[in-house]
């Protein structure tokens, strides 16, 4: 059998269904774990004072992975009506039929319950707070239909690992605490802004409602009074944590690369504004290693 011929033999039924459900919980796009991954890190290692407690660290880890991708399902079968009038979305597992939306609930349900076993291992406010951080993550996909504002519900359930990673380590969510969860609300309303431009015209056509859609003409200048905004409550975080010379380092390194953002999304292309919103891993990354430089090398 020739190699083409081999490549293009179908897979057992058994592969194929796990192929699906891979792509359901997009498997094959880990971007949102890391956008879900940089805050919940920014928070462990705040909370630990640079040295988060190895289970800890697993569980936050273990429980990102999971809670995005149950996000994911609960996301399709939230927009299974939309998804198939999307460019973008149209292959989508419950969009093409290949995975039903029983199927994709129970895959929901399986995930949350395997995060909440996680979180059982932790202390009652934190077990508390995980209750809290299941509602935004089953709210979040049914935004869209009633407000232009799905976004900022984005950022509230992305960003909940962080009172939660404080309510693990210290037992209780300070300032502090606050503060980095109202930066990263900032901060994914501006990056969830760049995605939902890139389905701006479809979503319009569908019904479906985004900040894109809110901001209109003023999407670019509104991007950049959030992005200042992130930076700013990044600039009160560290103050507040006492953080130095190698933090303030790494947020002129993130202001730098979010300005590279609009130098590439300057013409609103779907493509460049799609490229915008991957670029956001890069600024999660950079504030993350100068919290650990700071906290390792600055004391």
């Amino acid at each position: 059998m020739s190699q083409e011929r081999f490549e293009s033999s179908p897979l057992p039924p058994w592969r194929e269904r796990l192929r699906q459900y891979w792509k359901l919980v997009r498997g094959d796009r880990p971007i949102g774990v890391l956008l879900l991954l940089w805050p919940t890190w920014w928070a462990l290692w705040l909370a630990a004072d640079g040295r988060p407690p190895g289970w800890k660290l697993f569980v936050f880890t273990a429980g990102v992975w999971l809670t995005r991708s149950a996000g994911c399902v609960i996301n399709d079968y939230a927009d299974r009506w939309l998804d198939p009038q999307v460019e973008r979305t149209r292959d989508r597992p419950l969009a093409t039929g290949a995975v039903g939306g029983r199927e994709a609930l129970l895959v929901f349900a399986v995930l949350m319950i395997v995060a909440f076993c996680l979180v059982l291992t932790l202390n009652r406010l934190t077990v508390g707070l995980s209750v809290v951080g299941l509602f935004l993550a089953a709210s979040y996909p049914y935004l869209k239909r009633y407000t232009y504002l799905p976004q900022v519900y984005l950022g509230l359930a992305f960003g909940w690992g962080i009172p939660m990673a404080f309510a693990a380590i210290q037992g209780e969510v300070p300032t502090v605490a606050w503060v980095l969860y109202g930066a990263n609300i900032l901060w994914a309303t501006a990056y969830d802004t760049w995605y939902a431009m890139v389905d701006r015209e479809d979503d319009i056509r569908a019904g479906s409602k985004s900040t894109a859609i809110l901001f209109g003409d003023l999407d670019l200048v509104i991007q950049g009074v959030l992005y200042v905004l992130v930076l700013v409550a990044l600039y009160l975080v560290g103050r507040h944590a006492g953080l130095g010379l190698y933090y303030l380092a790494g947020l002129g390194v993130a202001a730098a690369l979010i300005a590279w953002e609009f130098v590439m999304a300057r013409h609103r292309e779907r493509q460049a504004c799609f490229r915008a919103f991957l670029h956001n891993n890069w600024v999660g990354a950079v504030v993350f290693a100068a919290i650990v430089a700071d906290l390792a090398l600055g004391r």
